[in-house]
């Protein structure tokens, strides 16, 4: 299913039927496409949700709901979606090794 397998920003969400219990085949389909921003899971079993949503390739994974998130989260895709993870200490990191602080003294400014 095209729609699917492609990163469409919009009001759109695919709802689709499997086999009762095939949470393996499940995962096969949902990681089977070059994007991974974010994925959702709608289940009563929280264990289920869990171990779905560990084995997802997606940067953000919601539980019953979707899109509800803080600002301040780190936040990332996976893939093709994204550019690395914002705001996590890995970012920070990354961020603070290309820093660079350099001082000159200018001409009747200071010492």
């Amino acid at each position: 299913m095209y729609i699917a397998q492609e990163e469409s920003f919009g009001p759109v969400m695919v709802i689709s039927k499997f086999k009762n219990g095939d949470v393996d085949g499940v995962l096969r389909r949902a990681n089977a496409t070059e994007y991974g921003l974010a994925s959702g899971v709608f289940t009563k079993d929280i264990n289920k949700a869990l171990y779905i949503s560990e084995k997802l390739e997606a940067g953000t994974v919601f539980i019953n709901t979707y899109n509800k998130t803080d600002v301040a989260a780190p936040f990332g895709g996976f893939k093709l979606s994204g550019f690395g993870k914002d705001l996590g200490k890995l970012s920070l990191l990354i961020s603070c090794e290309r820093m660079k602080s350099m001082e000159e003294a200018l001409p009747g400014y200071g010492v």
